[in-house]
C-alpha cells in the first residue's frame, strides 16, 4: 500500500523531511536529475519558501520507507502556458515496476489547480507513462544559454 503525503505552503515540510526529500530526488533522478541545491530551490519556490507562486511537494511511503517524491511548481501564467510545471518525480530504483510511479504522478494531477507542463529527456523511460496519462508533446523546447550575471 502507498501513501501519499502533500506539503505547501499550508502544510509546511518538516526539516528532516526537507533533507531526506532532497538527498532522494538527488539519488534516484540518476542521469535526469540536478544537484541538491537545484532541488532545493525548486522545493523552497513550491513551499512558497521565497516570493513564489507556491506549488506543491509529494512523497510516497511504503511502510516506512520513502519511495517516490514529486516537486510541482505553479507558473503563475494561467492563459498562455500551463498553471503548473512538474520539476521533478522519481521513484526508488528499487521499487520501480510496482506502478507506484503511476499513482504519484496520478495525485499530482488530481492536485494540481490546472494544466501541466513537463520537460523530458526523449530517452527517459518515463514518456510512456506520460503518454498513457494523456500527456503530449505540443512544443520542441529550445534553449539559450543566457549571460552571465555581473
Amino acid at each position: 500500500m502507498l501513501f501519499i503525503r502533500k506539503y505547501n505552503e499550508g502544510q509546511p515540510m518538516p526539516q528532516p523531511d526537507w533533507e531526506r526529500t532532497i538527498d532522494f530526488l538527488a539519488t534516484h533522478l540518476q542521469s535526469f536529475g540536478d544537484p541538491p541545491e537545484q532541488i532545493a530551490a525548486a522545493m523552497r519556490y513550491a513551499l512558497s519558501m521565497d516570493d513564489s507562486p507556491g506549488g506543491f511537494v509529494l512523497t510516497a511511503h511504503h511502510e516506512d520507507d520513502l519511495v517516490g517524491a514529486v516537486v510541482l511548481n505553479r507558473t503563475g501564467m494561467a492563459g498562455y502556458i500551463p498553471e503548473n510545471i512538474l520539476v521533478y518525480i522519481a521513484v526508488h530504483q528499487k521499487a520501480r515496476g510496482r506502478g507506484w510511479g503511476k499513482q504519484l504522478m496520478q495525485a499530482a494531477i488530481r492536485e494540481a489547480q490546472g494544466g501541466i507542463a513537463l520537460h523530458v529527456e526523449p530517452d527517459n523511460p518515463a514518456v510512456g507513462l506520460y503518454k498513457s496519462l494523456g500527456f503530449t508533446h505540443k512544443y520542441l523546447e529550445m534553449r539559450h544559454p543566457g549571460h552571465a550575471v555581473r
